[in-house]
């Protein structure tokens, strides 16, 4: 079959690997669309990947055309999304139910081969059967929504909050929408591309800029979310925080980003600064929001290539063009 391959730092290529075999509890995933996501970006530059090469792809969906010998909970030709999460079930960490911060934690796309292929295999338990209105080639989304469904988890919002999110990228989008939906009284994106800001307008977010100043809120605000992993975003947001709010990390920095806390204002003014690791829990539920039509798939995948062309949708990733980007094989 056909794979993208990270061989190495800084270098990924498409390729012919060998067909996947289904363990016993496995199913063989017919890729339709697979998404690119930051952390592509990161095992690209060496990070989170703890072996190089890897078939990336970690938000993928599809058609199943291979059971394992005791699968009974699906058939050939379901269509599913696959959760990524590969938990050891073992560590203090799963064993408290907080199985995103595992010991042994490991992922398909990250630390074995993912979707970014003509097939892939996933465990059974991993997969979700989706309901037939579903086109699969949107479905891509909902491991990505399934991430901010779990911020919000962590946020537990209250109705009325003002809500301040940096970047109006995919993950950005989303957690505008789900911002909507869980009583915020306002929604405010940031971001210095036009492009992607136009996008957050559209979803009807409540005021838009390329900086906090340029909004009318002195006080702060009571939830402000980093969407960027952005060094100079996250500072900023820090200090936009309004008393007893809470900041939440969502995007994903590199290794070495820092940022400068002020522990008395943190101390004196209640604030809460949280952060939320991928999936937990919310995979279901994601699926579920996303058939219910949570998120307009025309509106956030802005571009869909061919497996082939997976080299240059990285490029394009790279370089901050579009919004969620898909390859199909």
């Amino acid at each position: 079959m056909r794979a993208a391959i990270v061989e190495a730092v800084g270098k990924v290529s498409v390729t012919t690997v060998p067909d996947p075999t289904p363990g016993p509890r496995d199913v063989v995933v017919k890729v339709a669309s697979c998404g690119l996501c930051g952390t592509d970006l990161h095992i690209l530059q060496g990070e989170f990947a703890p072996t190089l090469p890897i078939v990336p792809g970690h938000e993928f969906a599809g058609e199943v055309v291979g059971l394992g010998a005791d699968v009974t909970e699906l058939s050939v030709g379901d269509k599913v999304a696959v959760d990524p999460s590969l938990h050891c079930h073992e560590c203090r960490y799963c064993r408290s139910g907080r199985g995103n911060l595992c010991d042994n934690w490991a992922a398909i796309g990250v630390t074995v081969p993912g979707g970014a292929a003509e097939y892939a295999v996933a465990p059974v338990a991993n997969c979700v059967r989706l309901p037939e209105h579903i086109d699969v080639r949107d479905a891509a989304l909902i491991e990505p929504l399934s991430c901010a469904v779990r911020g919000y988890d962590v946020l537990n919002g209250n109705l009325g909050a003002q809500v301040l999110i940096y970047g109006s990228g995919t993950m950005g989008l989303m957690m505008l929408e789900l911002a909507k939906r869980t009583g915020a009284a306002s929604v405010d994106v940031l971001d210095v591309n036009p492009q992607r800001l136009a996008t957050a307008k559209t979803l009807g977010c409540t005021g838009s800029a390329a900086r906090a100043e340029e909004l009318d809120r002195p006080g702060g605000w009571d939830v402000v979310i980093d969407a960027t992993g952005n060094a100079a975003a996250i500072q900023d947001g820090l200090g936009r925080v309004a008393k007893g709010g809470t900041f939440l990390q969502f995007g994903v920095s590199d290794y070495a980003t820092t940022a400068v806390i002020e522990p008395y204002r943190i101390y004196n003014q209640e604030i809460t600064i949280t952060g939320s690791m991928a999936v937990l829990h919310s995979y279901e539920r994601a699926a579920a929001l996303f058939a219910s039509g949570v998120l307009d798939a025309s509106v956030f995948i802005s571009d869909r290539l061919p497996l082939e062309q997976y080299p240059q949708a990285i490029e394009r990733f790279q370089a901050g063009i579009g919004r969620k980007i898909v390859v199909e094989p």
